[in-house]
């Protein structure tokens, strides 16, 4: 019982992200698909020369996916915006695993990084212009707890 309450909690403390590509400026919200009960993040993903539509949760902290694409765990995959078809992976390597991060730009400005290699759980939040950006962050967050 207790287990469950926590669960709701978490939901409700949770942020949802907003998020386009980087270089192109399309939004990577699916307008189709939901995971948490929330629009989902839609990119490309690749791995061994396949291809396949990934779905994020576009809840910040949530790992909820889905793919008909298989990643095994340990190894690192591609990420392409479904627009664009430009490559989401940035310079900055992972500081737990040494893979490439991934960066999506927040719609109110910053970025979101995770790590391109699957089961690794780091992820991040950058915000280039901290007054601005991270008060637009907070504002969204506030609007999540009403």
């Amino acid at each position: 019982m207790y287990a469950g309450r926590q669960q709701v909690f978490l939901e409700a403390t949770m942020i949802c992200i907003s998020v386009k590509c980087p270089c192109c400026g399309k939004s990577l919200v699916s307008a189709k698909k939901k995971l948490d009960k929330a629009p989902a993040l839609e990119v490309n993903l690749t791995y061994a020369g396949k291809h396949a539509p990934l779905y994020l949760s576009s809840l910040y902290g949530s790992y909820a996916i889905e793919s008909e694409l298989n990643v095994p765990l340990g190894k690192a995959a591609g990420f392409r915006c479904p627009h664009c078809k430009a490559d989401l992976k940035i310079i900055r390597k992972c500081e737990v695993c040494g893979a490439q991060m991934v960066a999506f730009d927040l719609t109110g400005g910053g970025q979101v990084q995770f790590c391109s290699k699957r089961g690794c759980k780091k992820h991040l939040l950058e915000f280039q212009n901290p007054d601005n950006e991270l008060q637009a962050f907070y504002k969204s967050y506030l609007k999540a707890l009403k």
